[in-house]
Parts: C-alpha cells; sequence; structure tokens
C-alpha cells in the first residue's frame, strides 16, 4: 500500500462505528438471533417492524463532527443477513420492506455532503444460509451459491453509491480466504475503488488491523485501528448495557494514539434511527475535549520517551504527556535525549517549570489537582524530532 492512500486514515485517529439493523428492534444486541436461537422465519418478520423514522444521517454526521470524528463506518449488513442497502440478490433489504428506503445511500450523501471520510461494514457469513453453517466441503454446491450472492453484494456497495474510504470486512470464520475467494473479490473491489482501505478480516492481511475491544498495537509502519463499543457488551442497541464512562473512552483514544493507531468508536442507535442519549452526550463530552487537545491526536505517531503517570504521543518537534493518573506538583518523563525548550498545559497555554538530569525531564510547578478531569495534556516542545535514550543500569 502506498504511503499516501493510507495518510489520511493515520491523520484521522478517531472514527465513528455504526451497528444498526434489526435487532435494534429487540434491543438486546446484534448477536440476538444466534443467542436466542430465533428461527430464520420469525426473525424475518422483523423487517415489517424496522420503520426508522428518526433517521437523520446529517445528525449523525454532526455528532460525529461535534466529537471530533474523522470518518464513520456503517454496518450495510451485519451476521443476520438484512441488508440496509438495495441488492438484486435479496428481498431481505431495508428498500424492499417497511424501512421503504435505501438506508446506506442516506448515509453516504450525507458524509459527502458534509466531506466526512466514510465506509461500510460488511459481514461475509450470513446465518440465513445453510450453505454457511455446512461449509465449502460438505456443501459445494451451495457454497459456490452463497459466495455468488456475496461476492455481488460486496460488488454492489463498491458500485452504487461513489466514493468508498474504507470496506471493514467481518464474519469470516471458520473459513480461510481460499473458501471465501477472498484475492479475487478485493481485487473487483480495489477495481471499482482504487483508493479504498480494506481491513484484515477477509482472512487477509490487506491494509490494516482491527484489534477488538482490546488495543495491540501494530508494528511499526502497518496501519491499525481498535474497535470498541460505548457499552460493555454489545454494538448494537441493548437495553441495560452498562455504559464506560467519558474518561475510560478518552483514555482509550489517547492509548491507541500512542501506539500510532486509531480508534473507531461504536455507537448502536435505536430502531427509529435515534442514538441513545447517553451516547450523545459521552459524543459531546469527548468533543468539548478534543477541541481542547486534539492537537495531541491528529496525525500524532509514536514518542520514545517514557512516564509513570501516562502515555504519550509525538508530532515534528512536540511530544505531549498524556496524565491519567494525576501526581501532584511534580512530573517526570524519561528517556528524553533532546534539550527542551519549554512545556506547557495545552488546554491552557500555562506554562509549567521543566528541569533536566541525565535523560530524565522534571516539569514542575503544576496545580495540585488534575486541570482536566478526563486527561491533562502537557506540551513539551524539544529542539527536534524526539529521540529516546534505552533504560539501563550502570555498574
Amino acid at each position: 500500500m502506498g504511503v499516501e492512500r493510507g495518510k489520511w486514515f493515520r491523520d484521522a485517529r478517531f472514527g465513528m462505528f455504526i451497528h444498526w439493523g434489526l435487532y435494534s428492534i429487540l434491543g438486546r444486541g446484534e448477536w440476538v438471533m444466534y443467542l436466542e436461537h430465533i428461527p430464520v422465519e420469525e426473525y424475518a418478520k422483523l423487517a415489517e417492524r424496522f420503520r426508522p423514522v428518526r433517521f437523520d444521517p446529517d445528525e449523525w454526521v454532526s455528532y460525529a463532527k461535534e466529537a471530533g470524528m474523522r470518518y464513520m463506518i456503517l454496518t450495510s449488513r451485519h451476521h443476520d443477513g438484512f441488508s440496509l442497502f438495495d441488492s438484486k440478490v435479496s428481498h431481505f433489504t431495508a428498500p424492499k420492506s417497511a424501512a421503504g428506503r435505501d438506508l446506506v445511500a442516506e448515509f453516504i450523501d450525507a458524509c459527502h455532503r458534509a466531506g466526512m471520510r466514510v465506509g461500510l461494514y460488511y459481514s461475509l457469513l450470513d446465518w440465513r444460509w445453510p450453505a454457511y453453517w455446512k461449509g465449502p466441503k460438505k456443501d459445494p454446491e451451495g457454497w459456490s451459491k452463497f459466495l455468488e450472492y456475496v461476492h455481488t453484494q460486496v460488488e454492489e456497495i463498491c458500485s452504487n453509491y461513489g466514493r468508498l474510504d474504507v470496506l471493514w470486512y467481518d464474519g469470516a470464520w471458520p473459513y480461510t480466504a481460499e473458501d471465501w475467494r477472498s484475492s479475487e473479490l478485493n481485487a473487483k473491489v480495489r477495481k471499482l475503488q482504487p483508493d479504498i482501505l480494506i481491513n484484515n478480516r477477509s482472512g487477509l492481511p490487506e491494509d490494516f488491523d482491527t484489534p477488538e475491544q482490546h488495543i495491540r498495537a501494530s508494528p511499526s509502519g502497518r496501519l491499525w485501528e481498535a474497535c470498541m463499543t460505548m457499552t460493555e457488551y454489545f454494538w448494537g442497541y441493548c437495553k441495560g448495557d452498562p455504559w464506560r464512562s467519558t474518561r475510560r473512552l478518552i483514555q482509550y483514544l489517547v492509548t491507541c494514539a500512542s501506539g500510532d493507531g486509531n480508534l473507531l468508536l461504536n455507537v448502536g442507535p435505536k430502531a427509529d434511527g435515534s442514538f441513545p442519549a447517553m451516547a450523545v452526550r459521552r459524543l459531546k463530552e469527548i468533543g468539548s475535549w478534543m477541541k481542547a487537545n486534539g492537537e495531541s491526536i491528529y496525525g500524532s505517531e509514536r514518542c520514545p520517551f517514557s512516564s509513570a503517570v501516562g502515555p504519550l504521543t509525538a508530532k515534528g518537534n512536540k511530544v505531549y504527556l498524556h496524565v491519567f493518573r494525576w501526581p501532584g506538583r511534580e512530573v517526570c518523563v524519561s528517556g528524553v535525549s533532546n534539550d527542551v525548550k519549554e512545556a506547557y498545559l495545552l488546554a491552557s497555554g500555562d506554562y509549567v517549570r521543566v528541569s533536566k538530569k541525565g535523560d530524565r525531564v522534571f516539569l514542575r510547578g503544576l496545580p495540585s489537582r488534575p486541570p482536566d478531569p478526563y486527561d491533562t495534556v502537557i506540551a513539551i516542545e524539544l529542539d527536534g524530532p524526539p529521540v529516546g535514550v534505552p533504560y539501563k543500569v550502570e555498574g
């Protein structure tokens, strides 16, 4: 992958994931069909109850922008097989049921109008197909028909909606890339969308890695993105699922950025298309923090320094210390080969006293209590790009 093609993704650092579909009606998470053993015929009846009268994609985009997010990914079809887009190979779609609308088209149009980078999630598996359960070895003929359906739908979402920036696969398990004919499929995708980024969930590594519900940095130079939920367990709307705190979500974002990665933070809209009030509240709170501290996130890179109080990010001649654990009046940053010009609180601009002893930089005269309830950022200006010093015991 050319560096330039992935540059926007690396600079963005923060995106919105949206899991929305028939499962939102039941409000028990996106895996409800599987977990509750709901028969295909019974589940299909939900399509006649899916009337998203409050779906306003422009509002969705405005929430993402206010939070400081730079791209959005929507589930075009999840494991239950219900497509939010029009499809010539399926009648189990939003336009052909009670919704009566191509929800993917409306979402992508809204993103394009707002200059928001946009992508689509697509599940390779579909619980409604017996061939998926039997697999290519036990049912080669059925699998071939199933693959034709999958490949056609991927071609449809890459052909019918203008520019797509990301294709976000899921559900390849337990089969191989060869079983899914992923090389052939992704070649078609790249022909239709030459600049698209493809994740690593079709059985092939492709452009970027996607650790789920945990943060694990990829090797230097490789794009990665941790996808995380706002609630504890489910991606789709789930009543009673405990909400993670704004502080925790901001720390997820910072931890990703400190490892040269992105955070894709999920929202599960209600069946009517509205965002839960708690999601809106957290997005606004994150956005307020980003307005003051986004400089330390967007376009940031790994920093070779370390501190006991929290992670660091770097950009150019600056490093940013994210103080998750407020120590009081003094902080130490170690492994610093550079000379330090100055340091200040990023949000307020208030200067901090600096002294250096060997590879350790001491920041003194800090407030006794953290100025920011989520993450106070201290900007440190250096004499050049950060150069680290490894820890060693002399003797």
